[in-house]
């Protein structure tokens, strides 16, 4: 997907192969490469579908309405500045709670990285830039869930500093 740069606000910039990083966030016309990237894997590609896009549009404007949840892409902007393509993203949700003497906690979800910008830092700083944003809001922890199929996102996640300290479990409804 590509689009024009315009003024938007970057979070994060990191030099990668091809370009710029810029992370940044999510416009309602990223939805469609957002879509992509969340279906570019072999658990992804079974659980979306984005021939109906309402449902996507829906919770789209639910997260984007919401300031305790945030969508984020990431772009590459060549050096030719001939537009840009979106390569990654991830949302970062935070939660109240009881426990832990009534601290906040932030949730990551669907961190995705285009495959041709693997192992090129760009995960890593999406992570590193959620961990210190929670941590600007007052969250005592931030806590994530991966599918226990997916090897190589454990390794990933362990070396960033997370611990596989619980064992989750989902219903599906």
């Amino acid at each position: 997907m590509t689009s024009n740069p315009g003024d938007r606000t970057a979070l994060l910039t990191l030099g990668v192969d091809g370009g710029t990083f810029r992370l940044r966030p999510a416009e309602r016309p990223d939805l469609p490469g957002i879509l992509r990237l969340l279906a570019d894997d072999q658990l992804g590609s079974s659980r979306e579908d984005a021939s109906d896009p309402a449902p996507y549009e829906e919770a789209f404007a639910a997260i984007d309405a919401d300031p305790a949840h945030l969508l984020l892409v990431g772009e590459v902007a060549p050096a030719d500045a001939s537009g840009t393509r979106l390569v990654a993203t991830f949302q970062l949700s935070f939660l109240p709670g009881l426990s832990r003497r009534g601290s906040w906690r932030a949730q990551l979800e669907a961190v995705r990285v285009s495959e041709d910008l693997r192992g090129q830092g760009v995960g890593a700083a999406m992570v590193e830039w959620a961990i210190e944003e929670s941590r600007r809001r007052g969250c005592s922890l931030v806590q994530l869930t991966t599918d226990k199929s997916r090897t190589a996102a454990h390794r990933f996640y362990d070396r960033l500093g997370f611990a596989a300290s619980h064992e989750g479990m989902k219903l599906v409804l």
